[in-house]
């Protein structure tokens, strides 16, 4: 089957990021359009809705993410800790 040649213009917000998302899926433009268009067609794009992330991507984002200090996390645990011993105890479902 011959492949079919299509140029289209895209606004500059919507290109960068559809070369952002194309990164972070090391894959290329063309491929995520080919997958966007496939889904259009299939009845099955949610135009608001995101895929789940592949473990690829979480990888690459983990590294952007800020991260707590030793102490920051000493302090959350504690500030947990004390937020659970305040909450009333669950109702007895038995009874």
């Amino acid at each position: 089957m011959k492949n079919s040649h299509l140029t289209l213009r895209l606004p500059a917000d919507l290109a960068r990021a559809l070369d952002r998302r194309a990164g972070e899926r090391d894959t290329g433009r063309s491929q995520l359009v080919r997958e966007a268009v496939t889904a259009y067609l299939a009845g099955t794009a949610a135009p608001a809705a995101r895929s789940m992330p592949t473990g690829l991507e979480l990888a690459r984002r983990w590294r952007t993410v800020p991260h707590l200090t030793a102490d920051e996390a000493t302090a959350l645990a504690t500030d947990i800790a004390a937020g659970r011993r305040r909450l009333p105890p669950p109702a007895d479902r038995w009874k």
